[in-house]
């Protein structure tokens, strides 16, 4: 059933009479804000669900696990804790603030209510103008708070024993050194994890 039809028999068994809140609720999706299966350390538990939400829009689950299935929302919130500097930490959560408040200005809601497709082409529109800034400046601004993001996210699922084992190739035990063979038995074209 859509949501249109919802609101149809919603007000059907009202008797006609639904209240504007109630329709736009029902709009929404009546959602709540996706959980998070970790407990942030640095970042608050909005700023912890944001950072969840983009990670698994940027590497999403597919054949092989997500960024959420492997950790690697945790993974950011221990990395900015523990290395990235008092600078470095302000300039990720006043990216993270700022990020969020486009998504309002551009679509009317915070991030994490909008819908997966409005979510994506978000991240996707910032993405392509930090990579256009990066390339048409001289010297590179300091990474905005997406691309930050973006590589935070590729370490921490790369680094994952997941993102090493399955996505990458991984030889625990490397053989002799072969310089000249066909593509197939060098991996098929994966990059190699060690």
């Amino acid at each position: 059933m859509d949501r249109r039809e919802a609101i149809k028999r919603t007000a059907w068994i009202m008797g006609g009479v639904v209240s504007a809140p109630a329709i736009m609720g029902v709009l929404k999706g009546c959602s709540s804000r996706p959980d998070i299966n970790w407990k942030p350390a640095f970042l608050t538990p909005d700023q912890a669900a944001l950072v969840t939400e983009v990670a698994e829009i940027i590497i999403p689950q597919t054949d092989t696990p997500g960024a959420k299935d492997v950790g690697v929302p945790a993974f950011i919130d221990k990395i900015l804790k523990d290395v990235y500097s008092a600078e470095d930490q302000k300039r990720f959560t006043d990216g993270l603030t700022a990020f969020d408040e486009e998504a309002k200005k551009a679509y009317g809601d915070a991030f994490l209510d909008l819908e997966p497709a409005q979510q994506t082409e978000h991240v996707k529109k910032l993405h392509d103008a930090a990579i256009q800034a990066e390339r048409n400046t001289d010297p590179a601004p300091k990474r905005p708070f997406v691309l930050m993001m973006k590589e935070l996210t590729m370490l921490g699922f790369f680094t994952s024993e997941v993102g090493a084992t399955k996505v990458l190739q991984y030889d625990p035990v490397p053989g002799a050194y072969k310089g000249c063979i066909p593509l197939k038995e060098a991996g098929n074209g994966k990059t190699w994890a060690s």
